[in-house]
């Protein structure tokens, strides 16, 4: 989770230069994207689907949304935190769609365009919901005050869930542009599987792009629960650019070059010489791809409009080389360094940059040109591969930034839900405060692998400290990976030979057969229904209370009927019950259907609670009739 952080600084920065010893074997790319996709499969919130890889993670998150008359159910945590924050999920989304639309054949071959495909309609999913009307977006659900005083595992949480949104009254340009270039971007990846689906996402990706110029505004003087953590520095022109280029790329529609061309100026596209790009933070990127247009013979009569553009494009290439005016600072071992807290994401999202330009610039026969002269496409990609491997345990400390990647990775996460035995090994709940007793200050490694997540890494001098208390530095984020998943998609599979400013034509992912290794004593309480299960049971904890030293807990289960008949002749089973339940009729040891129920259609669910002093009841079916 980010906190407040000042913009792009333009002072000349003094660039490290010196060849390290260092002798290191290649890298197994492949397997560090798997690894990296798989990371998202821990950041999920809602019920989790019935192919969920990461074993050790339950449904959590289940009334977002209630409060508001909503279902914002779904969607990631942003980092190791449990609150759900839109400017980061959004920006996460729109990287990993543009990882794919570069170079999803890689991904293809790999095995992993199927997963990775899975981790954006989970984004985009959610992203759809928080967009009930045209001009309402939801921007945040929970907020950063109250989750950071609680360590919890999702799936125990108790603090607010309150959802928050911008709307006319309350605007926020840059949510609203961000979310549009997400589902602009993610149309591209569905349109040969999921035309449909594709569509739906064009249809808020546009009315999105309305709602923003429209209305325009700062999204965090809307939502101002979000300024100590995602505060959008930046402000909105940038995003406005974003969605717009986003936009054009997804629907050939000359209205939004035009909106480039006419307004690269007054909105900084044409003007910022930037040294960072990352989820606050846009033009770097919206340059690199008006760049791609104006190589691809598109720009027509904005022609000058998008060459200045593309200058600043290549004035943050040159930068990130260490080749131009004022370049980016580095560490000893060569790493760009732009902040001490979570500086791996601007790494990761330069290396994308760097990586797709070098493959624009050798598509179009061109160098790039630079303060210290011309550069070859080829050294762009070189300079991302560095940055990768350094991530990768290529360092002075020998030491990988992707957990379970190499022999040697941070062990004490910043991450609630990794910290935190997992509920199917361990279903006794975690307090808010008792959490940060008995979890946070642990100093033991995380009983859960966060595999593939990508930390906040190290400071200016290489160096990094393995505490989970230390979370400028071992805090992951989903925006630290999303760009990587491009960069290492691209490295694990070679260029191929084609051209990458064609229009671009994805392959079909090929099949997946999911085979989840299983926790250690895994058995849930209560185990969940699969998905391709007749009946699913879902349980939660709403709330808990202290009486006479005694701590009480509400407990709320949902059985639904999944089946296409009507339910009927339920019997259920309850064991480990310690007080009264309300909702059911007994019937000897069993329980069955309430006196007002006799039957359940096909899709609907019934509830009943039960309050004691335990864990949760094990709740099973015992029998049941289809008709």
């Amino acid at each position: 989770m980010e906190k407040i952080r000042g913009l792009c600084s333009m002072a000349p920065l003094l660039l490290l230069l010196g060849l390290l010893p260092f002798a290191f074997a290649g890298h197994d790319y492949g397997q560090a994207l798997s690894k990296s996709i798989l990371f998202f499969e821990a950041q999920r919130s809602g019920y989790l689907p019935h192919n969920q890889r990461v074993q050790w993670r339950g449904n959590s998150g289940l009334n977002d949304g209630k409060a508001s008359g909503v279902d914002l159910v779904g969607g990631y945590y942003d980092a190791g935190d449990n609150v759900k924050f839109g400017l980061p999920m959004a920006f996460t989304i729109t990287m990993m769609s543009w990882s794919i639309v570069e170079y999803g054949k890689q991904m293809a071959a790999s095995g992993e365009l199927g997963h990775a495909m899975d981790a954006i309609k989970w984004g985009t999913d959610y992203l759809i919901k928080a967009h009930p009307q045209p001009y309402v977006l939801y921007g945040e659900v929970g907020d950063g005050n109250t989750d950071h005083y609680c360590w919890q595992r999702p799936e125990d949480m108790t603090t607010s869930r309150q959802g928050y949104k911008i709307d006319t009254n309350n605007p926020g340009s840059d949510l609203a542009g961000e979310t549009a270039a997400a589902m602009a971007a993610a149309s591209i990846v569905f349109r040969r599987y999921n035309p449909s689906y594709a569509n739906e996402l064009l249809t808020h990706a546009r009315q999105l792009f309305e709602f923003a110029d429209k209305y325009r505004g700062k999204y965090d003087s809307s939502i101002t629960v979000a300024q100590k953590y995602y505060r959008s520095v930046s402000g909105y022109a940038d995003e406005l650019l974003w969605a717009a280029a986003w936009l054009y790329k997804a629907t050939n529609n000359q209205h939004y070059l035009n909106y480039l061309g006419s307004n690269g100026d007054a909105l900084g596209g044409t003007g910022w010489a930037m040294t960072e790009f990352g989820w606050d933070v846009k033009y770097a990127g919206v340059q690199a791809l008006v760049a791609k247009f104006l190589m691809q013979g598109k720009a027509g009569h904005y022609a000058p409009v998008f060459e200045k553009y593309q200058q600043k494009a290549e004035f943050f290439m040159c930068s990130c080389l260490g080749k131009g005016n004022r370049n980016v600072q580095k560490t000893p071992g060569g790493l760009i360094f732009r902040q001490r807290w979570n500086n791996l994401q601007f790494v990761t999202s330069a290396s994308f940059l760097l990586t797709v330009y070098s493959d624009y610039l050798a598509s179009a026969g061109k160098n790039l040109n630079c303060a210290s002269g011309s550069i070859a496409p080829s050294e762009l990609l070189s300079f991302a591969k560095s940055q990768v491997d350094y991530i990768l345990g290529d360092n002075p400390r020998a030491t990988s930034y992707m957990v379970g990647y190499g022999n040697n990775y941070p062990q004490q996460v910043h991450h609630r839900g990794s910290s935190i035995v997992s509920i199917k090994v361990d279903s006794s709940f975690v307090s808010c405060r008792g959490g940060y007793a008995t979890w946070f200050s642990r100093k033991a490694s995380d009983p859960n692998l966060l595999t593939g997540a990508i930390v906040g890494g190290p400071d200016a001098y290489d160096n990094f400290a393995d505490q989970r208390d230390n979370y400028e530095q071992t805090e992951p984020a989903t925006y630290n990976n999303a760009p990587l998943l491009g960069v290492l998609a691209r490295l694990n599979g070679g260029h191929s030979g084609y051209n990458q400013l064609l229009p671009v034509v994805l392959p079909a992912p090929k099949p997946t057969v999911t085979k989840p290794n299983p926790a250690p004593q895994t058995k849930t309480t209560p185990a969940p229904a699969s998905s391709s299960a007749p009946i699913a049971i879902e349980q939660k904890m709403t709330t808990s209370w202290n009486d006479m030293g005694k701590t009480y807990f509400r407990y709320s289960t949902t059985v639904t009927n999944k089946s296409a008949k009507t339910l009927k002749g339920l019997t259920i089973s309850i064991s480990k019950l310690y007080g009264p339940l309300w909702g059911l009729s007994k019937s000897g040891n069993s329980y069955v259907f309430p006196a007002w129920l006799d039957s359940l259609p096909s899709g609907k669910s019934l509830e009943f609670v039960y309050i004691h002093s335990a864990s949760p009841a094990d709740v099973s079916v015992s029998s049941y009739t289809l008709a």
